[in-house]
């Protein structure tokens, strides 16, 4: 057995005591995450988009005309990081990016008709992605999820005050 096997075979019998870890539930909610992230980032792939990209070109699709600056506050990301994601969608011919008539400092997002074709197909593949993850899951489970990860949410924002 070569050098390599022997600590490749070592490394999978190894498991860590992460008991302490098990008791909280960030580290659970991490885990999960873990697992949907690497996931849509296997679905997502095919498009050409990421995370990032894809949540921007769905607020784009579903709020015509969205700001800059109110797309950075839905995503909850740092304007100028939000930049780099406009740019790309753009540069893409996935969306446009016209000057406010009335605020000469901001633009309205609005997708292209690739952009619309590009978002229909990726939400399909999302979907199903969604659906093949958690299909285990029963609906009042999954309600009971969703209800307690927007009481997170709204706690944070609500002691971000």
């Amino acid at each position: 057995m070569t050098k390599a096997n022997k600590s490749k075979q070592a490394t999978i019998a190894f498991k860590a005591n992460d008991e302490t870890l098990q008791s909280f539930l960030g580290y659970h909610l991490k885990r999960g995450f873990n697992v949907v992230q690497g996931d849509l980032t296997k679905t997502l792939k095919p498009f050409e988009l990421r995370m990032l990209t894809y949540t921007a070109l769905t607020l784009i699709v579903d709020n015509p005309g969205l700001s800059q600056s109110q797309l950075a506050d839905a995503m909850d990301i740092e304007r100028p990081n939000l930049v780099v994601i406009v740019d790309e969608l753009e540069q893409r011919e996935l969306i446009t990016r016209d000057r406010v008539p009335t605020d000469r400092r901001a633009y309205a997002l609005r997708s292209t008709l690739k952009g619309q074709h590009l978002f229909k197909r990726a939400v399909a593949a999302v979907t199903l992605h969604e659906q093949a993850l958690f299909q285990g899951i029963d609906p009042e489970t999954r309600t009971l999820i969703v209800s307690a990860m927007k009481q997170i949410q709204l706690r944070a924002a609500k002691d971000s005050r």
